[in-house]
């Protein structure tokens, strides 16, 4: 192995190269590790000196992280100093950057080169030591190999509860999202805030999936950017639900009222992105990658929902089930604080929830511990006769900001995916009785077979 491979990325190819600075672009934390102990020589080849050399300037002179925005804006205007072949190099290569998934196999990238970049400071205090031996400096001696030791590591030791005391009495900014329901956001202090995770439980057939785009759609209408993963159910059927629900007419009506609902999505101030994937073909880590790609586009999201997490593929196999999905919703909610965020999504309940009243975190299907990592849970709960008089039971199972076990009646109308959550000795919404929509049934049955 000659010099140059030794004190150079030359070992690990091209390709991990490309990685690397991709990463230090696109993974805040790692660039805040590696720039400890990075040279620029330490790149092979000279596209990518240029490139973090850019990314390094920047991030000294602002002392702020550049999106992809700003990056191509000065890989467009402030590459005067490169020759054209080397600055046509670089542009292309952050095109690439730009098309692309995000970094396969990043962790590992991420461990090879802080490691050899940490070796190589490591090495250089070495060679600085001997120097010193002669003047007989020990204490310096040591306190250099001490000082490169600590070099591109995790600077964040935790805080300290005495020194750090004043950071706990500042006000710290959820920034909620409103779930829609005026009882619900008065017990969770607002609706759900950054970084934290939501769940609906409810069985299969309840209506787990309406929930969810109940509280997206709220969201739109508070002007936010909302991504909507579905693994379930078509992305236009997921789409005509908002449509329902935000225009007010029946989902049975919409082609008829074409013009009526497109009047109303005009007027919908929110973003709305709805992402298909197949049942068990996405992971926590596919659906980092499609944000990655979306904020590229300059499309950042304020609320992302999961519909649902039970039916996502996990990261590793080979564990248990219930293992599997407590990692899963573990990533869900690394999700949530990664990118400063409300994340909702929902889990099924096993058998005993089926026909269950109110339904408490023991009918959670699979595995109960997948919840311990969730901010905020409520289930759904609607018996066969509450089917037939639009009625439901929401149950507030756990809140970390504020009470739990609270039941609230709910009227349900899939019609147009309407959801109204009640106090719990509020009647201020007529629902139906059972009597009543038996005979409304009846009516259109008759009129059925009339035809």
């Amino acid at each position: 192995m000659n010099n140059n491979e030794q004190d150079t990325f030359l070992k690990f190819g091209k390709k991990f190269q490309e990685n690397m600075c991709q990463l230090m672009l696109e993974d805040r934390p790692f660039f805040d590790q590696i720039s400890e102990v990075l040279k620029i020589e330490f790149f092979e080849l000279k596209y990518l000196q240029i490139f973090a050399e850019t990314l390094m300037k920047y991030r000294s002179k602002y002392n702020t992280h550049p999106n992809h925005e700003v990056m191509m804006s000065i890989l467009r205007t402030e590459l005067n100093h490169c020759d054209d072949a080397a600055a046509t190099q670089v542009r292309n290569y952050f095109a690439r950057i730009m098309k692309s998934e995000g970094v396969e196999e990043a962790e590992y990238v991420k461990d090879k080169s802080l490691d050899f970049c940490r070796k190589q400071v490591l090495k250089g205090a070495m060679m600085q030591s001997i120097k010193l031996i002669k003047s007989s400096s020990f204490d310096e001696i040591e306190k250099v190999i001490q000082d490169a030791l600590k070099l591109g590591t995790d600077n964040n030791f935790g805080h300290n509860w005495h020194t750090d005391a004043l950071k706990r009495f500042e006000y710290i900014n959820r920034a909620p999202i409103s779930t829609g329901w005026d009882r619900m956001d008065e017990i969770v202090k607002g609706g759900l805030g950054k970084n934290e995770l939501g769940v609906v439980i409810a069985p299969t057939g309840a209506g787990k999936s309406m929930v969810l785009v109940h509280l997206a759609a709220n969201a739109l209408k508070e002007g936010k950017t909302v991504v909507y993963y579905t693994l379930e159910l078509k992305d236009t059927v997921v789409g005509g639900r908002f449509d329902s629900n935000l225009s007010g007419v029946p989902l049975n009506e919409l082609r008829d009222r074409k013009d009526e609902v497109l009047s109303h999505i005009e007027n919908v101030d929110g973003t709305l992105i709805i992402k298909e994937y197949p049942t068990k073909s996405a992971s926590v880590q596919t659906i980092k990658n499609h944000i990655e790609k979306l904020k590229k586009r300059g499309v950042y999201p304020d609320m992302v929902l999961v519909d649902y997490a039970d039916l996502l593929r996990p990261d590793r196999n080979g564990k248990e089930k219930r293992h599997e999905l407590e990692e899963t919703y573990e990533g869900l909610r690394a999700l949530a604080q990664i990118y400063e965020i409300p994340v909702w999504t929902a889990s099924q309940t096993n058998r005993s929830g089926l026909n269950a009243e109110v339904i408490t975190m023991e009918s959670i299907s699979e595995a109960f511990n997948k919840c311990f990592v969730a901010d905020f849970i409520f289930s759904l709960s609607r018996t066969v006769q509450d089917k037939q008089s639009n009625k439901g039971r929401i149950f507030v199972a756990k809140n970390r900001n504020g009470p739990d076990g609270l039941v609230f009646p709910c009227f349900v109308d899939w019609s147009d995916v309407t959801i109204k959550v009640l106090s719990r000795d509020d009647n201020d919404v007529d629902m139906p009785s059972t009597k009543d929509a038996l005979t409304i049934l009846r009516q259109k049955y008759n009129e059925l077979t009339a035809k």
